[in-house]
């Protein structure tokens, strides 16, 4: 069963890590999504290459098991908001894990226009200034369902949407 203390890794580091395109390419998305490490990236491209398996599986099998075991996935993708409610197998490759950065949290509360910046936006969710739903949120990397992504704001009675706005008043 394992101790407690240390959960299952969530990543798989990539097969050759010193290609220098990877690497640029990294950097680029690192800044683009604010992201802490290159833990946060893996742990998308992990996300995306196993359900990328899994869709590859279901495409293997014959037609009338692939129809029920395919809708539990895209309808797990689509509450995710990672595909359409029309989608199919074959929009389940086309995923990137671009697609899986877009719903994290931090990059919905930037996108939203509660942060001025990707990185102001994870230092509001960090220090507990976002909350969704009522509830607050301190995970920057929470990977946000389509339900609950009209739900994002500040907390009830939290100031620091009237300070980042800069309609702060002199007490």
């Amino acid at each position: 069963m394992g101790d407690p203390k240390k959960p299952r890794k969530k990543w798989e580091g990539p097969g050759h890590p010193w290609i220098k395109e990877r690497l640029e390419a990294e950097l680029k998305i690192m800044g683009t999504y604010g992201l802490r490490n290159k833990r946060e990236l893996r742990i998308a491209e992990t996300f995306i290459r196993k359900t990328r398996h899994q869709a590859r599986s279901l495409m293997a099998l014959p037609e009338p098991e692939r129809s029920e075991a395919s809708k539990s996935l895209l309808d797990r993708l689509y509450r995710l908001g990672l595909i359409s409610k029309d989608s199919d197998l074959d929009d389940i490759l086309g995923l990137t894990s671009e697609n899986v950065l877009e719903r994290r949290l931090q990059t919905i509360v930037f996108k939203k226009g509660l942060a001025n910046t990707i990185y102001q936006a994870r230092q509001l969710i960090a220090h507990g200034h976002i909350a969704i739903g009522g509830r607050r949120v301190t995970s920057p990397g929470y990977i946000v369902p389509r339900n609950e992504e009209d739900k994002i704001s500040y907390p009830p009675g939290d100031r620091i949407g009237e300070i980042i706005r800069g309609k702060e008043t002199s007490d």
